[in-house]
Order: C-alpha cells, then structure tokens, then sequence
C-alpha cells in the first residue's frame, strides 16, 4: 500500500522540475502614452526656448528627417532628442520665435517605443508666441497634371500675401505654413492659419527647403488670392515647368563636330560662325535624338587654335569661344531604329552617325518572302538626322531591306557599305482596335491617346475644331490601356505645360474613367463623355 503511494509522491517530484522557457507575456502592442507636457500643448504666450514632453516608457525617433514637419518653417532647425531612446522628447529651438505666431511641430510617425517599435502616429504640438491659437484652416486636393497621380510626398505652401510680397518670394523665402501628403493620398489641409490674403502653392520637391527650384520640382498652383476664413475647396494640378533658355558651353565631339546642349525651347535659336573660314566652307545643323543639344557639323577642316560663334536666341546674342583639339573624324554608321517585329502602320527607320545629304533609291531593294520587289519611297528626315522607306505591308510576311553600297552619302562625302535588315509582320488577328468617339466636345481641338500602364503614348490621334469626334487606332498590341484627351487649346498638337510667373495653367488631361482591357482580335467602341 506504502509503495504505489511512494512512486505517486516521486512522479509529482519529478514534473514539477521539468525545464521549460518562460513566455514573457503577452506581446506589447500599446504605443507610448504622453504623461505631461512642459509647456502643455495647445499653450499661449510661449516665451521659451525649449519644449519636454515625458512619456511613460523609452521611446526612439525614427526618420525624423523625413516625418518632421514645423510650420512655419525656421531658417534655423532645431534640435530635438533623444538621439538613442529616453522618456523624454526635448526640442530645443536655435532659431529666434516671430512674435504673435502659432506654431506647429508634427512629428508624423517618428516617435516609437523602444522595445517593439510600436508607432505614436501624427503627434503634433502646437503653441503660440500670442495670446491666443489660431485656428484657421485650407483644404484641398491635388493631381498631377499628366497622369492624374501623386507619386511622391508634396509640400503645399502659404505665403502672406504682406504689402512687400512679389511673385519672386517663392523662389527665395520660406513660406508662412507648410504642410505635406505622401504619395498614397491626394488630398491636403493646412491648419492653424491665422486671418488674411494667401498665395496658395503646392511643390514636389527633390529637396525640400520649401523654395521653388524650378529645374527639379513641380509646381501647382492657384490663380487667385486665398483669404481665409473659408469654406472652399481648392484644387492643384502639378506640373514641371519648360526652363527658361540656357545654353551651355560648346562641346567639340570630333573632328568637325561641336555640340550645343541647351535647355528650355531652341526653336529659334540660330548658330553662325565669326572667325575667319576657308572659301568652301560649308555647315549644317542637326538636333540630336532625344536630346537637347544641337550639333553644329562643318567642312573641310583647317588650321585653327580656336573657333568663335554667335549665337541668337530670340532677340538675344552671345558670342561663344570653343578651343579646337585634334580629335577622330566621324565615320558613317547606319542602324536601325525599329524592331525586326513592325505593323502595318510602321515605316521603317535608320538611325544615321553623320547628316546624310543624299541618297539613290535605285540601290535599294525590298522583298518580301517570295523574293518577290516590294516598290517604295526612301525619304531624308533631316529633322530626325534619319532615312526613312515607306511601304505598303501585308500581314504575316517577311520582308528584307536591302542597301547596297553608295546609296547613302553624307555630309563629308562618306558612303555606306552593304547592308541588310530582315523585318515580319503578325497576322492581324493578333492585334486589336479601338475606336473612341468623344462627346461634348464642343468643337474644340483634342488630342486622343491610348497610353499602357507606365503612361508612355502607344499611339495619338488630333481632332481638329469642328470635326467629326472621333478616333480609330489599329494594330493594337493586347495589353491594358488607358484613354487620354489633352485639351490643345493653342492647336499646335502636344501636350503645353504651365507656367507661375505667367499664370499659365497646364492644358487640360482628361482620362477616360476605366481601364481598357484589349484582347488578340478584339474590336472595342467606347464612348468618353466629357464633362
């Protein structure tokens, strides 16, 4: 009887020494709790120059640089702790307060806790040097004026608009509040405003210090003054601006090749030579493939340390010095510039190295699988600096292009060798069409685009004022597409963007409200009504 009873009692003995890990408790999931503030939030009459506010556990600030926000903004950042983790946040100001202003510091979603990186999100802290909070506010939404999306974070903007404000104080001066929205929402709202007259901006900058780089940001704003208090809703579309003409230093390239690069519109510019030349001396003026620079080609070459240019872009003329080096002449080169894969619609394109001057059809040839002479017309694009063949196309047939030599020659005299290119086209049945017929309109001029889903334009077509409103594109690829109208309020066929110190907005984008789904052999109508 004793024994059973004796094994029961060491069995219970021996469970109870069985090792295991402890669980630590439940998983912490509560982000830090302020316990007080010194000064409180909301507080007036601040004359301070530093700001504590305790939590009730160690917290970490992460990305700081990229959540903190104070509006206005300073000239001179604070400093704000802790650097590793601490109860306290401190922020210390290096930076002289403006007198009856309310300030605002959002932390965003910088403050964690330090053990499980739970997040305190949008902590904002908010005191006046006057006596009382403002509490004005101005909300609105954005776009970009291309594709209607908000890629990356934004600044809106508020400048005063004081009796020494100008146009020129976004290029230069910090604005009065400032706010941001990430990229995943499109709307806004600037708080704590103060009564008056505003400009109201909106910047997407690649840095942000608030001021209007106009070579790297994008711009939106809004062509009337905003005075608050107000009820209204303000929309934004941005957008890049055409920089203001520059020219860069030439570039000598090669022997009897220098390069202008630019920026802005080159439309008008106009390149001569002022140094002395040789009797036969000859030029021509080419634009590089997407590219904004001009080469400017010359012949025969000679004797020379240094060349001087004059340059004229509208009304004004520079005179430009480029020191001439011995370097390697250019040697023609002919490539193609279309896939061996084209549609019916596609001609086909040759890249060339040198300006050709001239060419002979009759050393030319295509084929098609049945080495059958397809017939043709070979054309110089100078504008491209390209050759280009147009032909008729059937479907599923192979065609070959072949160039024999000398029928190319360029600028310098230099001809080509032989050359052969092989293209084919697919059976219709492997593409489709779409035909968009517009509604209200109202006789003005459009452009339609289909685009893919990286916004690049597949293909376009113009609809003049006063004609039919309609579009039909063909050989379609199956893909997923989106329709597009630009508003060509000027009728020069692109799309314009805007510009500040004009007033100019952007012209209009419209997309058709749905994806488009294009299948292999699919012929689809749709109808885009404009509102």
């Amino acid at each position: 009887m004793y024994i059973p009873i004796g094994l029961l009692l060491i069995l219970s003995f021996v469970d109870c020494a069985k090792r295991g890990r402890p669980t630590g408790g439940p998983l912490d999931t509560i982000p830090p709790v302020i316990v007080r503030s010194v000064p409180e939030n909301y507080t007036t009459q601040f004359t301070g120059d530093e700001i504590r506010i305790y939590f009730d556990e160690y917290i970490k600030l992460k990305d700081l640089s990229k959540n903190l926000l104070i509006s206005p903004p300073m000239e001179i950042a604070p400093t704000i702790t802790p650097i590793s983790s601490s109860k306290l946040l401190k922020v210390k100001f290096n930076d002289t307060l403006k007198a009856n202003t309310t300030y605002s510091i959002n932390f965003g979603n910088s403050i964690e806790d330090n053990n499980e990186s739970n997040t305190f999100t949008n902590y904002k802290y908010v005191f006046s040097t006057g006596t009382f909070i403002d509490s004005l506010k101005v909300k609105g939404k954005i776009k970009d004026a291309i594709d209607g999306k908000v890629k990356d974070a934004v600044s809106i903007l508020l400048f005063e608009k004081t009796e020494d404000f100008s146009d020129s104080i976004i290029f230069k001066q910090k604005p009065n509040y400032v706010t941001t929205i990430p990229d995943s929402t499109n709307t806004f709202e600037l708080t704590n405003i103060k009564e008056g007259n505003y400009l109201l901006i909106a910047l997407q900058e690649e840095n942000r210090n608030y001021t209007f780089q106009p070579k790297t940001d994008k711009i939106g704003f809004v062509n009337q003054d905003i005075t608050l208090p107000t009820e209204e809703t303000y929309n934004m579309s941005i957008f890049k601006e055409v920089p203001a003409f520059t020219l860069a230093r030439p570039k000598q390239e090669s022997q009897n090749r220098i390069t202008f690069g630019y920026e802005g519109k080159a439309d008008s510019l106009d390149i001569n030579i002022i140094s002395k030349t040789p009797e036969d001396y000859k030029t021509i003026i080419t634009k590089q493939f997407k590219k904004d620079s001009l080469d400017y080609w010359y012949s025969p070459s000679f004797d020379r340390d240094s060349l001087i240019f004059s340059v004229r872009h509208n009304k004004e003329i520079d005179t430009m010095t480029i020191r001439i080096k011995e370097l390697y002449k250019d040697s023609l080169k002919i490539t193609q510039r279309n896939t061996s894969e084209i549609t019916l619609k596609d001609s086909v394109v040759f890249d060339v190295t040198t300006p050709l001057l001239s060419l002979d059809q009759s050393k030319m040839m295509i084929t098609d699988k049945d080495t059958i002479a397809v017939s043709f017309e070979a054309k110089i694009s100078q504008k491209k600096n390209a050759a280009v063949l147009y032909f008729d196309k059937k479907e599923e047939q192979t065609y070959k292009v072949n160039i024999n030599p000398e029928a190319f020659t360029d600028f310098f005299g230099n001809k080509n060798d032989s050359l052969q290119f092989n293209y084919r086209t697919k059976p219709l049945s492997d593409y489709g069409t779409i035909n968009v017929m517009l509604q209200n309109l109202e006789n003005r001029t459009a452009i339609v685009q289909v685009v893919n889903d990286k916004y690049e334009v597949v293909q376009e077509a113009l609809i003049p004022a006063n004609a039919e409103p309609k579009a039909f594109f063909e050989h379609l690829a199956p893909a997923k597409y989106l329709i597009r109208i630009v508003m060509d309020e000027n009728k020069n066929g692109i799309w314009d963007t805007g510009n500040f110190l004009t007033r100019q907005y952007p012209e209009e984008v419209i997309y058709y409200p749905t994806q488009i789904e294009l299948k292999a052999n699919w012929s689809l109508e749709e109808t885009f009504i404009l509102e």
